[in-house]
């Protein structure tokens, strides 16, 4: 039943005001009037005179005919069964993100909300999970880095396959050793300079300063810019965060802030440094409202016209009650 009357609608549903007339002429017909009486002694006299009254037409007859109307009222309103589709286009943004995964992203200057210490990595991906999963409409692939560029996945919209691919990325996943920020860049925009899309961004998410690769990052950017890619760049890390020294001997602090400052610039991007969870959120909140996606949602609908089945009704019912007045045929005058 609920299906019924999700998917039943009557297109020109004005036609149904005609079956209050239509009610009122069957009540009508079933009214008696004032009754014409003669006064007689006896009826023998009238035995003879006459045939017997026919009933039968009109009391079936003339009620079938009456009821044909309705059915072919109801023709006329247009009965259809509906199915409406939904149609979404999306002028989606192509986006790669350039994930840090050098050993200094080991380090756990991040905090959980009990207070408990947070590798770089850990906030970062999780950061970064919840930003694709609020892009269902845009093409995400993604490039880690350490000494050298790997790519996790292609440009795709199956976010489900990205993500799973995403959940394995951990320190151990690449085996050089560095952080080559310029072949990320490199690696990120060869992916995006095919692709036929509104806009085209890589965002660029490290803790540290190229020290490594065959390209340096302002060059790298600068080819990203006459691809008309836009570059985001994400600092993630705290001042006193050191490296450990079996990592590092001398261990310091590897942030190259101007540097990142001036790829955004020259891609007319934007800059950001996250200090905490609350502000690495942030960021990615702001990326999300600067780059927006349009999606068109139109409303596809599918009338399978019911029309013919009333038609037949009401013709069925009209021939039914032409045959019983056939049949019996009222008296002559």
């Amino acid at each position: 039943m609920t299906e019924f009357l999700e998917h039943f609608r009557f297109a020109q549903s004005q036609w149904l005001l005609l079956l209050i007339p239509c009610l009122l002429l069957f009540i009508l017909r079933r009214g008696r009037g004032a009754e014409a009486a003669l006064t007689f002694s006896t009826l023998s006299v009238l035995v003879s005179l006459g045939a017997k009254v026919r009933r039968t037409a009109f009391s079936f007859g003339m009620p079938l005919a009456i009821l044909a109307l309705i059915p072919a009222i109801l023709a006329m309103a247009r009965p259809v069964w509906r199915n409406e589709y939904q149609s979404k286009t999306a002028s989606g943004i192509d986006i790669v993100i350039a994930f840090d995964v050098s050993l200094s992203m080991s380090i756990d200057d991040f905090y959980t909300p009990d207070g408990r210490p947070l590798q770089r990595l850990d906030a970062a991906k999780a950061v970064v999970h919840k930003f694709i999963e609020g892009r269902k409409d845009d093409r995400i692939g993604m490039v880690i880095f350490s000494g050298r560029p790997y790519s996790v996945s292609p440009i795709t919209l199956d976010h489900d396959w990205l993500l799973q691919s995403f959940r394995q990325v951990d320190l151990n996943i690449l085996k050089e050793m560095g952080t080559a920020i310029g072949s990320a860049i490199a690696a990120a925009s060869t992916r995006l300079e095919s692709r036929d899309a509104k806009s085209k961004i890589i965002v660029l998410l490290t803790d540290g300063a190229s020290n490594s690769g065959k390209i340096s990052p302002i060059e790298a950017a600068e080819n990203a810019k006459k691809l008309g890619i836009k570059i985001y760049t994400i600092a993630i890390g705290t001042e006193e965060g050191r490296v450990e020294r079996h990592i590092q001997r001398f261990a310091r602090q590897e942030f190259d802030l101007p540097t990142l400052k001036k790829i955004a610039t020259l891609t007319k991007g934007e800059h950001y440094w996250a200090q905490n969870v609350a502000e690495l959120e942030g960021t990615f909140k702001s990326i999300d409202e600067l780059e927006k996606s349009e999606t068109v949602s139109r409303t596809v609908i599918e009338d399978t016209e019911l029309f013919p089945w009333f038609i037949g009704a009401a013709v069925i019912a009209s021939l039914s009650a032409a045959f019983v007045l056939a049949l019996n045929p009222p008296p002559a005058p």
